[in-house]
């Protein structure tokens, strides 16, 4: 996906041509755009025999699922869980933590307006 967002719109061996080495075969890789096209995240408009793919679920909305997927499948959809398992894991910094505080102090306060 990363790929596709970066090129924006891309035929099978645009793709493949961005994928560092080693490769997948090229069946293989068509084989895994059009599951991400069954799972409704591409599209692809055809010029004769040629699929052009371009994304329907953006970049954001895309990280969002993901992480809502993780954190339910792994963390019993408890945000506090999975923060506890990045902290113990020494996969956040103290900026990190730092930074996540703010913004928890900042939900609590009204906007000024």
């Amino acid at each position: 996906m990363q790929i596709i967002w970066s090129l924006e719109k891309a035929l099978v061996r645009d793709i493949l041509e961005a994928l560092p080495d080693p490769q997948p075969h090229y069946t293989t890789l068509a084989s895994s755009v059009k599951l991400l096209e069954k799972k409704g995240y591409l599209m692809h408009k055809s010029y004769g025999s040629v699929h052009m793919y371009f994304p329907l679920v953006s970049q954001t909305d895309y990280s969002k699922r993901s992480a809502n997927r993780l954190m339910k499948n792994y963390f019993e959809g408890s945000v506090g869980n999975f923060l506890s398992f990045m902290v113990k894991e020494n996969k956040i910094s103290d900026q990190e933590i730092a930074e996540l505080q703010k913004l928890i102090d900042n939900m609590d306060k009204p906007d000024d307006k």
